[in-house]
């Protein structure tokens, strides 16, 4: 299909996604930073990884369940006995490098790849946007992620999310420079190694890149099948990692699922609407990236916004539903602000991320089994002002051709009046 019919920049149009800026901010943010700028940044991110290393008592520790399968499957074990290995069969050999490590590596391998990643994943979604990774804003979104509570969070367990932090931009980029095949292998690495891309599926079912579905779908398929095939009791998986996901996991992690329902039913209301509640926001957010997509316009944007608005759609559903999660959308919503339109340039987008500033005390919220408050008002802010963003020119035209009063034949639109 040609960019004319999707809609999407071809490699020759790349770079016109960014035009020179209007704003003298945005011009400022485009310019090359100073060196002690970035002197800075790669401090704080060394100051992060140190102090991970050296203080935290739960350094890696959802890493730690990945490698223990893959530790189980080198003595021969089932590494679906542990309930708390959630990930597809292929998972557990991509771990086995980690599992021949000793545990004083991966408590430092774990922070440093996790500041890598996330650092990784910032990057390439300033190039979606063709933003210089030299530029101010390159550095001060380093700088920043520092004081952002879900990015120490996820750089302390070394949860897979990671992975997917920094596929998307990557699968991004790919799509928008016409790779859609390539787009459709990174994707299904990144499946295989933690499902939580699944939803960027319906993106290429969206731009009918059929080939680039097909890919995406068998990289997994295909790696779970050979690994099932040299583990003990892979069944396991369907009869005890599956249903125990879709109960939400246990008391130990649903103090910390900030999804709708979960907190709903935590304020009170009865399961089945709140649940219910929350697939209609699901629904309703697959329906805005699908209008978002239809829109049609050319450039970068409408493959970030479709994308973004599909996984936070998930978000208010799945159970369980995590700080760190937002990451992997956010890189690319941040780096969207070189452009006019863009959700990074809404305020209240930049109000939902205050409540995880790091060191900031908030009464009644700072307890453990509290926090999913915190997270669920940036992921439902970050969420509606999203779908505002996706909806946002169909109700402005709407509004400006609507006739000046239900007896007059007048069509003028509004914005001529005046």
């Amino acid at each position: 299909m040609s960019a004319e019919k999707t809609g999407i920049a071809g490699a020759g149009e790349v770079g016109d996604a960014v035009e020179p800026p209007a704003s003298p901010v945005v011009g400022w943010l485009l310019g090359r930073a100073p060196r002690p700028l970035w002197a800075v940044a790669a401090v704080l991110m060394g100051a992060v990884i140190f102090n991970v290393h050296r203080h935290s008592p739960t350094v890696g520790m959802d890493n730690d369940f990945v490698v223990k399968a893959a530790r189980a499957l080198l003595d021969g074990d089932a590494p679906y006995a542990d309930k708390r290995f959630l990930y597809l069969p292929s998972a557990v050999l991509a771990a086995v490098p980690e599992a021949l490590l000793s545990a004083g590596k991966l408590r430092l391998l774990v922070p440093v790849a996790g500041v890598g990643a996330v650092v990784l994943g910032w990057l390439l979604a300033l190039r979606i946007f063709r933003v210089p990774v030299r530029s101010r804003l390159a550095a001060l979104g380093v700088a920043a992620l520092a004081f952002f509570e879900p990015f120490r969070n996820v750089v302390n367990i070394g949860n897979w999310t990671l992975a997917s932090v920094v596929a998307l931009p990557l699968v991004l980029l790919l799509a928008l420079r016409s790779r859609w095949v390539a787009a459709g292998a990174v994707l299904g690495l990144a499946l295989a190694l933690k499902p939580l891309l699944a939803p960027v599926l319906l993106l290429l079912v969206l731009a009918r890149r059929w080939r680039a579905l097909a890919v995406a779908v068998a990289v997994p398929a295909v790696a779970s099948v050979l690994a099932a095939l040299v583990m003990p009791h892979p069944g396991m998986f369907f009869t005890r990692t599956l249903p125990f996901l879709l109960h939400g996991q246990d008391s130990f992690a649903r103090p910390f699922d900030a999804s709708l329902g979960m907190i709903l039913t935590r304020l009170g209301v009865p399961e089945t609407a709140a649940y219910g509640v929350a697939a209609v926001a699901a629904v309703a957010g697959t329906g805005c990236a699908w209008a978002r997509w239809r829109r049609g316009d050319e450039g970068p944007s409408r493959l970030v916004e479709t994308a973004a608005m599909l996984m936070l759609a998930a978000f208010l559903v799945s159970r369980p539903s995590f700080d760190h999660y937002l990451l992997v959308v956010l890189p690319p919503l941040v780096a969207s602000v070189a452009l006019p339109g863009s959700a990074a340039r809404a305020v209240w987008f930049w109000i939902a991320l205050v409540p995880q500033v790091s060191g900031l005390v908030w009464p009644h919220l700072e307890a453990l089994h509290r926090r999913a408050f915190r997270d669920a008002v940036m992921l439902w802010t970050v969420a509606a002002v999203m779908a505002w963003t996706c909806i946002r020119p169909r109700v402005l035209r709407a509004v400006v051709t609507m006739p000046v009063g239900p007896e007059s034949t007048d069509r003028t639109p509004v914005r001529d009046v005046f």
